[in-house]
């Protein structure tokens, strides 16, 4: 046998030879970055452990002189053999599990009450209930509004979430600080949504003045009048402030900040003669950012974000956000894609974004992987039937064409190609 030439097609697959304790094979898959190879090695013992012994990343060269050595040493390339593990049966389950499912989803697009899915809203004129059970905590509901949040049905309350909702309920000021996408509002929100409670954000994203968080004079009809900002209009009516990139604010917002940072902590607007305004007791603030505490060693990833001093942060709970774990996050697919998303394939797709989630850390990839672009994925993926073509419009059009180079690896070494 010659061994394989570095070309694509050849030389990734399986190399098996049998030996006295079992089939001890060798698996060629690309690696996260271009030009970069895959290899992981086990034994298939009578007992039927295949798991993975050894797994590193090589390049070109390295894996030439692999091929070489495993072409000696009597390894046969089985370019359509079955990888003893179960991570490998799952990758060659994919593509007919997601054709499957896509045919299911276009037979039932059409069926009646099809486009009645997730995230209806309730907030309708029905009696409320005093509280509502989130988590393993009673939350007091709100009056409704218009300004309620849309409810997610399929969204996951992790039980790390519980200290967070009661920090709420008791009126703590609460910070999210963590990676984008990581659902720091998108909690608060669906916390809000199920409670009957009105949001309204502001996000610092250095277009935000003072005067579009406290408040302004202007002249309207020959009249000066006074417009309240976002932060007194939530305190009068008992909303539920999201400051979204704290760590982006300008310092004069921080310090009108300051002083309602105490759970019945007052407003004092200067520019409209002292003028107190006290929070409503339904009001809660919360604030989120990417680079602050816990999360300063990625300052580098987000250009602009500022340095908090602990006096103010002390003011705060601060809670460090991580995203979901792949199994949360394949209950979230399964629930909200349901009934054609399998446990399969969602598995596979939560696999795929931890993977592109670590390369984002490791600052391999510029941009981070949400679990909102991978929902919009999954929801393409399932119209389509193909994981590159939903990809386009999903993932690489977003991104660099470097980024969507590392991610298209990243996809290929989960989900093996259509026969």
């Amino acid at each position: 046998m010659n061994a394989p030439e570095l070309t694509e097609a050849e030389h990734l697959g399986l190399y098996l030879r049998a030996t006295d304790t079992g089939d001890e094979w060798w698996r060629v898959t690309v690696a996260d970055r271009p030009q970069t190879y895959r290899l992981e090695h086990g034994v298939q013992h009578a007992q039927g452990n295949g798991a993975v012994d050894i797994d590193l990343v090589v390049d070109a060269e390295n894996l030439r002189a692999k091929l070489k050595k495993w072409h000696r040493e009597g390894f046969v390339f089985e370019a359509r053999g079955a990888v003893p593990e179960a991570d490998a049966l799952q990758r060659a389950a994919f593509m007919p599990d997601l054709q499957r499912a896509a045919a299911q989803r276009r037979a039932g697009a059409a069926a009646p009450g099809a486009g009645l899915g997730p995230g209806s809203n309730s907030n309708s004129g029905e009696a409320r209930a005093a509280t509502v059970r989130i988590g393993e905590v009673d939350v007091p509901c709100g009056a409704g509004g218009a300004l309620v949040p849309r409810v997610n049905p399929a969204y996951l309350f992790s039980e790390r979430f519980n200290d967070i909702v009661e920090d709420i309920v008791e009126n703590k000021r609460v910070m999210l600080i963590g990676h984008t996408g990581a659902g720091k509002t998108s909690l608060i929100e669906q916390v809000a949504a199920r409670a009957g409670h009105g949001v309204v954000r502001s996000n610092m994203n250095g277009q935000t003045t003072v005067g579009d968080f406290v408040g302004f004079w202007t002249v309207k009809g020959g009249e000066t009048l006074w417009v309240d900002g976002v932060l007194p209009t939530a305190m009068r009516e008992g909303l539920w402030l999201i400051v979204d990139e704290i760590d982006f604010a300008e310092p004069s917002i921080l310090a009108a900040l300051t002083a309602v940072l105490e759970p019945h902590g007052r407003l004092t607007l200067k520019e409209k003669g002292n003028e107190v305004v006290a929070p409503h007791p339904a009001f809660r603030l919360f604030g989120t950012a990417n680079a602050v505490g816990a999360m300063s060693q990625f300052r580098h990833l987000y250009q602009g974000a500022n340095l908090m001093n602990e006096a103010f942060l002390d003011r705060w709970r601060v809670y460090l956000l991580d995203y979901l774990s792949p199994a949360e996050e394949t209950d979230v697919l399964v629930r909200t894609l349901a009934p054609h998303m399998t446990p399969t394939v969602a598995a596979t797709l939560a696999a795929i974004a931890a993977d592109c989630r670590a390369a984002f850390a490791r600052e391999d990839l510029a941009s981070a992987f949400s679990t909102r672009r991978l929902l919009d994925w999954a929801e393409l993926m399932l119209r389509t039937g193909d994981p590159e073509r939903a990809a386009g419009p999903a993932i690489y059009a977003k991104v660099s064409p470097e980024d969507a180079t590392l991610i298209r690896g990243i996809i290929r070494h989960h989900i093996a190609p259509a026969e």
